[in-house]
């Protein structure tokens, strides 16, 4: 086969599934809203269940809740029938995922959530199954055709299943006021989470402390730049920064200068070094160096010099 009749597929199977989700939109009716409030009001948990390749897709909707703070626990369709149907607690909110909304593990599962008096929602293609004539609300994920040739495979109602549920999320999320600053507390590892809550002090206080005198020799000036391996130094007088020297200054130095002896730090530095608070988020160091063009920021606390966050911190930190 060509791969222009590979491209071609692989088009065609993107298209069928971008249709599908353009017209889950036209399904959304009031059990969405209604399912929507009533889980943003409810006591309990959501507790998703499926079969097959909806229980994926229900993992992964269980995960983005959970994120996104609204509790969440996954239970397969065929282990609840088999003894997990415990997880299910007293005021915990239901819901089943099912394209047929007819498979026979749904169908046994269906009553006894029924009797156990706990709303459910019925997320499916079918609004005439048994999931659709038995649940409190339902979200319609209909679909034309699979993306399959043969019509078989769950490719585009998967898809607008996982759609529905990030609609269901993301509602939920804004009606909560769900914040950034939430979002970093449920998510404190990786680079997302450290985008979130990583302050610049968290990263200068993991450097050594490159100070200079301003009257330093420049001999001591590149050794200190050289030791603390920062790329650059703060020049210091009455303990204030007054200046910085990098290794760019020093290259321009030997450049300008035939004889460096008898300069000083003074002589070299520059005298409007750019510096960033210790509590601003390490995000912002990165957004300020990309924009002057630098490598290195001055860390302070008021007027204090803590040290230097350098470009490299954020890279080893996964923020760049």
């Amino acid at each position: 086969m060509s791969n222009h009749n590979i491209l071609a597929i692989a088009k065609k199977a993107i298209e069928n599934e971008a249709e599908a989700i353009h017209n889950l939109s036209s399904l959304l009716d009031d059990d969405f809203s209604k399912a929507v409030e009533y889980i943003r009001t409810s006591k309990g948990r959501v507790i998703i269940s499926g079969i097959g390749k909806s229980a994926l897709i229900a993992s992964k909707i269980v995960a983005t809740l959970n994120s996104t703070g609204t509790p969440s626990i996954f239970m397969h369709a065929a282990d609840a029938i088999h003894g997990d149907l415990g997880t299910v607690q007293e005021n915990d909110v239901v819901i089943c995922i099912s394209k047929s909304g007819n498979t026979a593990e749904i169908k046994m599962l269906v009553p006894l959530i029924k009797r156990g008096n706990n709303k459910l929602i019925g997320m499916t293609g079918n609004k005439d199954s048994f999931l659709a004539q038995q649940a409190d609300f339902v979200l319609n994920t209909y679909v034309e055709k699979e993306a399959c040739p043969n019509n078989l495979a769950p490719t585009t109602s998967t898809t607008a299943q996982l759609v529905m549920g990030d609609a269901l999320a993301i509602c939920l999320l804004e009606l909560k006021g769900f914040s950034s600053k939430d979002f970093a507390k449920y998510h404190p590892g990786g680079a997302l989470g450290k985008k979130l809550y990583l302050r610049v002090g968290d990263l200068a206080t993991t450097n050594q402390v490159p100070q200079v005198d301003i009257s330093c020799d420049v001999k001591s000036v590149i050794v200190e730049i050289s030791e603390k391996m920062l790329g650059a130094t703060a020049v210091m007088e009455n303990n204030k920064i007054v200046g910085i020297v990098t290794d760019g200054d020093i290259r321009r130095m030997l450049n300008k200068y035939d004889n460096i002896y008898g300069l000083t730090a003074k002589d070299i530095m520059s005298n409007t070094p750019k510096t960033i608070d210790v509590n601003v988020l390490a995000i912002k160091a990165l957004e300020l160096m990309q924009a002057k063009g630098i490598s290195q920021l001055l860390a302070v606390d008021g007027d204090q010099y803590k040290g230097i966050v350098h470009l490299h911190n954020l890279i080893n930190e996964g923020i760049l």
